[in-house]
């Protein structure tokens, strides 16, 4: 979200060609336009039926160049630049750093990466206090505000900024349903941002943003802790060899699924459509390929927010969406549950339910779910046939609207099984999503008044 979708009619032509999730970036714009935002999402979702959610995203520690003399500067390839941490306006002597702790966190011989790795610099010397003094082993020009990555420094800032804190308390109150976390190095930073929404008695859950070394070592528990993950490409590939990136989005990707957690892949998907019509040929392929993957979604930045044309570039992104999952490779990535864990029987009824809709060729799983913890369980599988899924938690249905291959719908009865069960074929079938002689397998909890953990499943034809 930005300027460019800051008008209703553009948001609701987004709506329109496909949108599921708005990403309000926190890097940018005041409380009063995000306001506005969420307000114009949320009156769409009414008018028009949807469930589109909010990412509440929070800026992390992004390092900054400050302000520069006359809004820029060259700066030549073998010069020797001071930075301070002292404010003032930078030039092709000396640049101003936002962050305080940086000459004593930096060593001598560190790298310093400045515009997305445009600019690097090698540290010769740090007072420890507030100058450091670098070499210009690549230069180019340096605009003001640029952010500042530092690949072989261990910084001591903490994950949740001052700014952060105050960002979140603000989207909190805005009952947000997804909030990313950058930088994100250990499990620490993200137990410690779910322990402040849990104490704020708020649902949002956590999207742990993956753009750091340190995070990448810790993988496996990072995604164990998280509710889901953003691959973003961007960071990642300055603080990491570029050329490392494509493997690990894979192996991400893959380990997510695995564990039926959410995955987002981020950054210059269509970067050409921030000022063209149509995008390049290996951004097409890009978008196509974070769908073989497996990506849970797919996520645009300044293509949307600034740039000129933010319906083409959902209408072409979606076409691309589409024209994938006509393929069979996306689908049946089935894995078998774990035994002995609190959850096996819920798991192991999701997963053959899943195998027994590729197997019976079934038009539709439907369930039932509370927490909606069984409808990221059936996701997981990546079964070809859509789930459809009940809940008379109204604010989870836009939690799901980032979940691979759901379609959630408000229902608070509860009467007896077969009644609901019958009640959910009808529902579907009458909203034209399957039709007579169509196989489909309902999983529920027994007894459903209880809203336990889901235990039971039956395949039935729609009459």
């Amino acid at each position: 979200m930005g300027p460019a979708t800051a008008d209703i009619n553009v948001l609701e032509s987004l709506f329109n060609e496909g949108l599921d999730i708005c990403r309000i970036n926190f890097s940018h714009g005041d409380y009063s336009a995000v306001e506005s935002t969420i307000q114009n999402i949320r009156s769409l979702n009414k008018k028009l039926n949807r469930h589109v959610g909010i990412l509440a995203d929070l800026q992390g520690p992004k390092l900054r160049i400050g302000m520069m003399k006359n809004g820029g500067v060259e700066l030549i390839t073998g010069n020797e630049i001071l930075i301070t941490t002292k404010e003032c306006e930078g030039d092709d002597q000396q640049l101003f750093m936002t962050y305080p702790q940086f000459p004593l966190d930096v060593k001598v011989g560190e790298t310093v990466l400045i515009d997305d790795g445009k600019i690097h610099l090698r540290v010769i010397d740090t007072n420890g206090k507030d100058q450091v003094r670098c070499l210009i082993t690549n230069g180019a020009y340096l605009s003001s505000k640029k952010g500042v990555n530092l690949p072989n420094t261990k910084i001591s800032l903490p994950c949740l900024t001052v700014k952060d804190i105050r960002d979140l308390e603000f989207a909190l109150e805005q009952d947000v349903d997804w909030i990313g976390l950058s930088f994100v190095r250990s499990v620490t930073d993200i137990v410690e941002l779910k322990d402040i929404i849990k104490n704020k008695g708020k649902r949002a859950r956590v999207i742990a943003k993956i753009e750091k070394p340190e995070a990448i070592k810790e993988i496996d528990n990072i995604i164990d802790v998280t509710d889901g993950i953003m691959v973003a490409r961007g960071d990642l590939g300055v603080e990491l060899p570029m050329e490392r990136v494509p493997l690990l989005q894979k192996m991400i990707v893959s380990k997510c699924v695995q564990v039926g957690k959410p995955v987002i892949i981020a950054t210059q998907m269509m970067e050409s459509m921030i000022t063209s019509f149509t995008p390049t040929r290996a951004e097409v392929n890009d978008v196509a390929n974070a769908v073989m993957d497996g990506a849970d979604a797919v996520m645009l930045s300044a293509e949307t927010s600034v740039g000129k044309f933010p319906a083409k570039v959902i209408e072409i992104m979606r076409r691309i969406i589409t024209e994938v999952e006509e393929h069979e490779t996306i689908y049946y990535k089935e894995h078998t549950p774990q035994i002995k864990t609190i959850t096996y029987i819920t798991d192991s009824i999701c997963y053959n339910a899943c195998s027994l809709a590729h197997h019976a060729g079934a038009q539709a799983i439907i369930s039932m779910t509370n927490s909606g913890y069984t409808a990221f369980k059936l996701s997981s599988h990546r079964p070809k046939a859509p789930i459809f899924i009940f809940t008379d938690n109204v604010t989870l249905l836009t939690t799901l609207s980032l979940v691979w291959g759901v379609r959630g719908y408000y229902y608070d009865k509860y009467d007896s099984t077969d009644q609901t069960i019958d009640d959910l074929k009808r529902i579907i079938k009458e909203k034209g999503l399957v039709k007579d002689d169509d196989l489909v397998i309902n999983i529920a909890s027994m007894p459903m008044k209880e809203k336990g953990r889901t235990n039971m499943m039956k395949l039935s034809y729609i009459n």
